[in-house]
């Protein structure tokens, strides 16, 4: 199998994706419970509890990846495949292995795999169990069915009839052994288990959403005490990696920190940037001598006394600048108050309603940070994250987290604190109510956007380009590129420190958008009904395939390639390339307002290819239409089919319009550019020409001509020295006075240097190296005087490092007598060598 080849005709009948048997659901009832429509949409809103008040979550994600394995939840059954055999045998025959977990008897809604790749998490609406993967090696076995170990966690909280369901689960990056799981519930606990410690207890459990809620007059909404998701901040020198920010349905977004696992694994590297970024915060506030200042003083204290119980942790061999390495770590326990949950954020401005829409509930989050090259060193967008939201309406609002969240504590002072900020820089629409907005609908019939009801969007990030976020909802998926954004704000960001007035607000003016591309489409305009889209995975293995693959609940893949851009595109340059004026003319042809020697037919600007012809991603241009392959029905002609189809068709137009200009360009651009080679050849072969007439005839010329010029020269310069030799002895023929008293002068002050005779010691030359044998002489006992010194402080350091406050003030009075002394025989030195004229260079600097 070729690089290019399409997954997707690969996987289409892999059995891996049939849906378990079940014996009393026949196949059209089995549609009916895979499909979205209006009559489905009550069985997917309501609760499924009788008590309940809670709606199970919606969020859905029953695939994952596994180096080459590919994992898929079925039910309560857990399949298990390697893409590598069906990349190496396309044609051979299919197979899957089942693991078996008996103690696993719920629908599997969320399946995620560990850091390390050896355990899985699968929740269902409430329960949980963290399920042993097999070795690489599982496919070689003969049975069709695994033994694996798997284990229930926390079924105290979440296995009982009256639990909380489940939002999200999560596992944390720098938990020791990649063993920490994050479980939030709809309740807005998050709960950190330790599965290889006590998978029954959890380590911490943060709340964000207080308990006892505030009696008020006000009406409250429901949705502002459930939370929807979770995510884990990202940064270098900042608190974001121990930061948790959990986002409620109704849209509020909350933060925690610090945060860090009981048991965590963290970078030695991010402790001492940490470190710095607290350092240089306090050093900062001690030149404020403001009211506020004091408050934040307190804060900044604390966060103090939390990085230096981090750094005694830290083993010998890591201090900077030693290359950083994991090392093991625990929650310091010298601050005993708890992190305060900070929130919620305002929203600057507020984002924008969709039209048509009535708003929906908040569904998912993810927090973005962009790395820039190692050559370039940090950048101005390595501090600045980007927080993105989605809603059940198909709004996606892209924040800039300008304000970055800090460590704080449940203190006793209570003082007024400000609410943190998100800038909203954009509110995407995914386009999901202007298109069920077009459903024609009979009369009675309930209106198709009552389908948002049971949409669940959800985020994915690209694992290669932190650039690319991916939302799954119920009708399809969307690509958000924001490279173009982040390149703006850079832009923005240097144009600002330039000092230019008004330049980082003209240049967010002009700021490029998210770049929103429809991939797949999962609704079917024909039956007014949709199978929501269940899964997404991204392989990060380069080397093995870098593509996407789509489930659908019809248990239908759908796979594009993806292009692996190692290198964003560069900034266009302002200066001019050398083709366009060609170089300066030495010889002066030109005046400096006058026209360049030499214009190019190209332009000034470098030739910007068409966007229609540098799209690279390997994502569809269209949205490719997603239906279950079991649907075998005659297709019927509707007001709504004819719509969607013509609509389709002129999309298609488009963009073969566009297509068609673009080779338009591209080939008036490809034969201005031969016509513009033809010109520079001509001009090439004329130079040639001129070059060669300069080196043949003109050139010995030229050398005659300079030669002979010499000659006069040499000639010239011999009547000069005669005729100014006559005039010295016609104006002046013997010395003057003044003469000879300089020369007179000149003779005593060389004797005076030099001395009468060789052997003359008064003489400045011999005093000079007389000092300089003494000076040689007392230099090396003077440097293991120095020595001794050094060694004697440095053990009376190490002996009297708990000396007392008088003691060590007797011992600086005596070190600065010391210091006086040897600055009072350095003066002496100096004004001996001032009056015998030495030149002495500068004294050795005085150690501590």
């Amino acid at each position: 199998m070729h690089g290019d080849e399409d997954w997707t005709t690969i996987l289409s009948d892999h059995p891996i994706f049939e849906p378990k048997d079940e014996p009393k659901t026949t196949a059209k009832d089995r549609m009916s419970m895979l499909e979205l429509s209006t009559s489905s949409l009550t069985d997917l809103t309501r609760p499924t509890r009788e008590d309940g008040t809670h709606a199970p979550s919606g969020r859905r994600q029953v695939m994952a990846i596994r180096d080459s394995d590919l994992i898929v939840a079925v039910g309560d059954e857990i399949r298990i495949t390697s893409l590598g055999e069906s990349k190496l045998h396309p044609t051979a025959m299919k197979s899957y292995k089942t693991l078996y977990t008996p103690n696993i008897q719920f629908e599997i809604r969320q399946v995620a795999v560990n850091p390390n790749g050896k355990l899985l998490a699968v929740a269902g609406a409430y329960q949980i169990a963290v399920v042993v993967l097999p070795k690489p090696g599982f496919s070689k076995l003969v049975s069709s069915t695994v033994d694996c170990k798997s284990i229930q966690v926390g079924q105290f909280y979440h296995a009982s009839s009256t639990s909380i369901p489940l939002a999200k689960i999560e596992w944390h990056p720098w938990g020791d052994a990649g063993s920490t799981l994050l479980v939030m519930t709809v309740d807005g606990k998050l709960r950190e288990y330790d599965v290889s410690v006590d998978p029954e207890e959890p380590q911490q459990v943060l709340s964000f959403v207080p308990e006892n809620r505030r009696k008020s007059y006000m009406a409250q909404d429901e949705s502002e005490f459930e939370v929807a998701s979770f995510t884990l901040g990202k940064g270098r020198g900042d608190w974001g990696p121990l930061t948790v920010y959990a986002l409620t349905k109704s849209g509020d977004v909350y933060a925690i920190s610090p945060y860090m696992p009981i048991n965590s694994t963290i970078p030695s590297a991010y402790i001492h940037t940490l470190e710095c970024f607290v350092a240089a915060k306090q050093e900062y506030l001690t030149q404020d001598e403001s009211p506020e200042s004091r408050t934040f003083s307190a804060v900044y204290d604390y966060q103090r006394k939390y990085v230096n119980a981090l750094l005694k942790q830290l083993p010998p061999g890591t201090a900077f600048p030693a290359e950083s390495r994991p090392v093991p770590m625990h929650p310091p326990n010298t601050i005993k108050f708890k992190p305060v949950r900070q929130g919620p954020f305002l929203m600057q401005p507020a984002p924008r309603e969709l039209e048509g829409s009535e708003g929906g509930q908040a569904t998912d989050i993810s927090y973005l940070t962009f790395e820039t090259c190692e050559d370039s060193g940090e950048g101005e967008t390595e501090r600045l994250g980007i927080v993105t939201i989605a809603y059940q309406d198909g709004r996606v609002d892209v924040c800039l987290d300008v304000e970055k969240i800090e460590a704080k504590w449940e203190t006793r002072q209570r003082g007024e604190r400000d609410l943190p900020m998100l800038a909203v820089y954009e509110t995407v629409d995914l386009g999901l109510v202007s298109a069920l907005s077009k459903i024609s609908q009979e009369e009675g019939e309930p209106s198709t956007l009552e389908l948002l009801q049971a949409n669940h969007p959800v985020l994915l990030t690209d694992p290669i380009h932190e650039d690319a976020v991916y939302v799954y909802h119920a009708f399809g998926l969307h690509a958000l590129h924001l490279g173009s954004l982040l390149q703006s704000l850079t832009q923005a960001i240097q144009r600002d420190n330039d000092d230019t007035p008004d330049s980082l607000d003209a240049a967010l003016r002009k700021a490029e958008a998210t770049l929103v591309r429809p991939i797949l489409s999962t609704f079917s305009v024909e039956r007014k009904s949709s199978n929501p889209v269940i899964a997404v995975v991204i392989p990060d293995d380069v080397y093995f395939t870098y593509s996407i693959f789509i489930l659908t609940s019809a248990m239908r893949i759908i796979s594009f390639p993806l292009a692996l851009e190692l290198d964003s595109p560069p900034p266009s340059r302002t200066e001019k390339p050398l083709a366009i004026e060609g170089p300066e003319d030495p010889a002066g042809s030109t005046t400096p307002e006058g026209p360049p020697a030499y214009v190019s037919l190209l332009g000034a600007q470098p030739f910007v290819p068409p966007s229609v012809l540098s799209n690279f991603s390997g994502l569809p241009s269209s949205p490719h239409l997603a239906l279950p392959s079991e649907q075998k029905s005659e297709f019927m002609i509707t007001p709504d089919s004819l719509r969607y189809l013509g609509t389709t068709v002129e999309r298609f137009m488009a963009q073969i319009r566009e297509v068609k200009l673009a080779q338009k360009c591209a080939e008036s651009r490809h034969v201005l550019q031969i016509q513009e080679y033809q010109r520079q050849q001509e001009k090439l072969q004329e130079l040639g020409n001129l070059v060669d007439k300069l080196k043949g005839a003109r050139h010995a010329a030229v050398i005659d001509k300079v030669k002979a010029l010499q000659a006069t020269q040499k000639t010239l310069f011999t009547r000069l020295d005669r005729t100014l030799q006559a005039m010295m002895q016609k104006v002046s023929p013997e010395l003057s006075q003044h003469e000879r008293k300089w020369f007179e002068e000149l003779k005593r002050m060389k004797e005076e240097v030099v001395g009468a005779s060789r052997y003359d010691e008064e003489s400045l030359s011999q005093r000079i190296k007389m000092l300089q044998r003494e000076y040689d002489r007392l230099l090396p006992s003077l440097k293991e005087l120095q020595r001794r010194e050094a060694e004697r402080k440095r053990r009376e350091a190490e002996k009297n490092q708990g000396l007392g406050l008088s003691q060590a003030f007797e011992l600086g009075e005596r070190s600065s007598e010391e210091r006086a002394r040897i600055s009072a025989l350095e003066e002496e030195i100096l004004q001996l060598s001032s009056r015998l004229d030495v030149a002495l260079g500068p004294p050795p600097p005085l150690k501590s």
